[in-house]
């Protein structure tokens, strides 16, 4: 169970040190006042300013350990130099000053060369005064760097989750417009066209009336459909699509409701897509394409003649070994629109084909749409199909 420690108050982290110095100086020297005693006292008061001072107050301290033989200010004030100027020159130089004020007595005609054990002993305790400081000082400021670093990653981390949450609602908002635009552009034109037929050829003036108005309807709803298609186009780009999602199986069905007059062919194998880890996203865009097609004739040419073909092709493989790979075409072509035909007047977006064309690009295909002379319409696709699976050897 993880515990949260509460920071330590400012007025704490000040005068807890020097109360700690303060009574190092009057163990060590009594409560006599002298120079020993005077000179540990002022060492102990520096301490107060040793986070914006650190340099100066350890020279401050350093005769309070030569003259009053106190450790802890000038040990204080070591780690403080050492946690806040993590310079090695300086540092080296602080240690030597302090080993070099902890090992001569004072006063300094006491020294005594030849007492090799008591200088040997003093030296040690010397250098052990003056790197363990340093050494605690800068794992302090290590730690601090490191949890300052962390708290950087932890905030760089939750803002690219945002960008991804971000992302992946703008994936969804287009992936939305693209079925919006599919789905109910193409249902909701055959409801206007069906309507607009009741209204021709109805005798009763209510029948006509209530056609009238559902044909209104449609081209309303599929206006503002229109302009939540834009808004959400501009949220982002596509992933994936949605499923369930039609097949091919289904463009039979699709071409019966379309009210147009459709000749279909389809010339493909049952295996062309099995196999193929994209195969549902290549049915599904054989089918769109399909759709916006018919749905922009009846915007663009009614009673024209059209003509759907699936069919399967053979192109060169991907990575240029020579083999075979199936491919799905696609083309939907009409003639020109019948003058004596009455367009429906749907709006149009201009969203339809830009939609199409990511598709057949997102799967490594392509489309083109293009009029033809006769003033016709033709739209063309290319879809990969799979690589023919090698045969097994026989045992």
């Amino acid at each position: 169970m993880t515990t949260m420690t509460a920071p330590v108050p400012r007025w704490a982290s000040l005068l807890v040190p020097m109360a700690l110095a303060v009574a190092d100086a009057l163990l060590v020297n009594g409560v006599t006042l002298g120079l020993e005693l005077n000179v540990s006292l002022v060492a102990a008061a520096a301490l107060l300013l040793r986070r914006r001072l650190p340099m100066t107050v350890f020279l401050a301290t350093l005769p309070g350990i030569l003259i009053g033989y106190v450790w802890f200010a000038p040990m204080i004030a070591m780690y403080t130099v050492a946690a806040r100027r993590p310079d090695r020159r300086l540092l080296a130089f602080s240690a030597l000053l302090l080993a070099i004020a902890h090992f001569v007595p004072w006063p300094v005609s006491d020294f005594e060369p030849t007492a090799y054990r008591e200088n040997t002993l003093t030296l040690i305790d010397a250098c052990v005064t003056s790197v363990g400081p340093i050494a605690l000082g800068l794992l302090v400021r290590t730690r601090s760097e490191l949890a300052a670093r962390i708290a950087e990653l932890t905030h760089s981390r939750r803002h690219a989750d945002e960008l991804l949450a971000q992302q992946v609602l703008s994936t969804e908002r287009a992936r939305l417009a693209r079925e919006m635009h599919d789905v109910v552009a193409h249902q909701v034109s055959l409801i206007s066209l069906q309507a607009g037929a009741v209204q021709i050829s109805a005798a009763d003036t209510q029948a006509r009336e209530s056609a009238r108005t559902i044909r209104e309807l449609s081209v309303r709803t599929l206006d503002e459909l229109r302009h939540m298609v834009g808004v959400l186009r501009a949220a982002g780009g596509d992933l994936e699509e949605l499923t369930p999602q039609p097949c091919l199986a289904d463009l039979p069905r699709l071409i019966e409701l379309s009210a147009l007059d459709v000749d279909y062919e389809a010339d493909y194998g049952e295996g062309v897509l099995e196999g193929l880890g994209q195969s549902e996203a290549v049915e599904r865009a054989v089918f769109r394409i399909v759709q916006e097609a018919l749905t922009n004739v009846r915007k663009h040419a009614p009673g024209a003649r059209v003509r759907v073909r699936v069919s399967e092709a053979s192109a060169v493989g991907a990575e240029g070994d020579g083999k075979g790979v199936r491919e799905l075409r696609v083309e939907v072509r009409n003639g020109a629109p019948d003058a004596t035909a009455t367009a429906p007047g749907l709006p149009g977006g201009g969203h339809g084909l830009i939609g199409l064309r990511e598709r057949a690009q997102l799967l490594g295909g392509t489309l083109e749409a293009h009029p033809l002379p006769d003033g016709g319409f033709a739209v063309r696709a290319r879809l990969p199909g799979v690589r023919p699976a090698p045969r097994a050897p026989r045992s």
